[in-house]
């Protein structure tokens, strides 16, 4: 079965509004077993709440509508869903006692737009809304004799999002389970970092095609690192965690290098536990980066407990008095070099006094390339307790993305030195 996702709101189109909801929603209707099919977003107007309604209608089993149902005049959903399903608004004892028990616990005075709030079509079920004043409104699809789903189900909610969300775990996705007994779905991401798109395709090839029909592979890419998303459906979700268990393996086999992690788990958190492990200390000396890696290295909770400090010396001057790199490499290589990026490693590891230590000069653009040394080209450093691993990496000509993609094969390349 097919479910269609409608968010409704000028605030939406014009940009105000980061559309939230759907990727919530679809996420979370995804783990409950149900295909997304369609999301679409509307403006706040009668005519294009009805057409919408209609097109989704046509193509899912479910359409779950969001937005346009507060108290001010701007918000039309209620009244377009009662054009649509030729009904009329009538009073919802049950909806004005969660309105009631909410301002008396919150102490609101009630006023006569809120107690509005409580009519509600009649041709609907309300769905509780224990957050906010609008009640959701459940139209249910007509079902044949023979039990077989001839017209969609219909499902409004506020486009409020701790509303929304509390509505659906609670009522909206228990209550399509009961009705469609939807199959298993299983998720599973593998984290790669320092190949791209298209070269890891070409090193997956044969044991993509060779997938079973029951699982898909999904390549999702972003700046300095692309996810492998494993999915598999069937009517057992051990058997399916089962399955991608195993193509798992086989992924490992032949991807090993640039594998960092799995599913959510992020660089800087596997950077993080295995220095923990080994009782070890780190620092950064960023250049181009800008402090970007601290940063991110410092957004893991208890990193306090590994990470010694940062020096961003991104000017020759502070390079030299800060990190003690020698004037002559500089002026003899150039800021942008292995020698120097070695130099900040080690008078940061000295200096700081830490076991390991990122270290990172480059170009981040848009200027400041020559033909020699063009936009993107970037040395890392990691200075180990044994020794100095250097690497130099051409990256693109978008300064934010270079920044983020250095900070990333820094770290990776931390990962595997230690």
């Amino acid at each position: 079965m097919k479910i269609e996702i409608v968010n409704i709101g000028n605030e939406l189109l014009i940009g105000q509004v980061v559309n939230t909801n759907a990727s919530w929603m679809a996420e979370q209707l995804s783990l409950a077993g149900f295909t997304v099919s369609r999301v679409s977003v509307i403006a706040d107007g009668h005519d294009d709440i009805l057409q919408a309604l209609e097109e989704a209608g046509n193509r899912a089993a479910v359409v779950l509508i969001t937005g346009g149902l507060g108290p001010t005049r701007d918000d039309i959903t209620k009244k377009a869903l009662c054009d649509y399903f030729d009904s009329r608004l009538v009073f919802s004892e049950e909806s004005y006692r969660d309105i009631e028990k909410l301002f008396s616990i919150r102490k609101w005075k009630m006023t006569e737009l809120n107690r509005q709030q409580a009519f509600i079509p009649d041709k609907c079920t309300p769905v509780p809304n224990k957050l906010g004043t609008a009640a959701g409104m459940w139209f249910e699809g007509k079902t044949s004799k023979d039990g077989i789903r001839q017209s969609a189900d219909y499902v409004s909610m506020p486009g409020v999002p701790f509303e929304m969300k509390a509505m659906m775990t609670g009522y909206v996705i228990p209550r399509l389970k009961e009705l469609y007994h939807p199959g298993a779905i299983v998720h599973r991401t593998v984290l790669t970092q320092g190949a791209g798109e298209s070269f890891l395709a070409d090193l997956l090839e044969p044991w993509e095609t060779s997938l079973p029909e029951s699982i898909s592979l999904a390549y999702l890419p972003q700046p300095g690192i692309v996810r492998l998303r494993l999915t598999g459906t069937g009517a057992s979700e051990e058997k399916i965690n089962g399955l991608i268990d195993e193509e798992i393996k086989k992924m490992e086999g032949l991807i090993p290098d640039y594998i960092f992690g799995y599913d959510e788990e992020t660089l800087e958190e596997i950077v993080g536990k295995l220095l923990l492990a080994k009782k070890g200390t780190l620092a950064t000396a960023e250049s181009c980066t800008g402090g970007y890696i601290a940063h991110l290295i410092t957004s893991v909770p208890g990193s306090s407990g590994y990470f010694r400090g940062s020096v961003v010396a991104y000017s020759n001057e502070l390079k030299e008095e800060l990190l003690g790199v020698l004037p002559e490499s500089i002026e003899q290589y150039g800021a942008v070099s292995e020698t120097v990026v070695s130099e900040m490693a080690i008078g940061a590891q000295t200096r700081l006094n830490a076991d390991y230590v990122i270290a990172v000069s480059g170009i981040a653009g848009p200027d400041g390339g020559t033909p020699e040394k063009p936009v993107g080209t970037t040395w890392i450093a990691i200075a180990t307790p044994d020794q100095v691993i250097s690497r130099h990496v051409l990256l693109g000509d978008h300064r934010g993305r270079n920044i983020r993609r250095a900070a990333l094969e820094a770290m990776n390349l931390l990962r595997k030195s230690i």
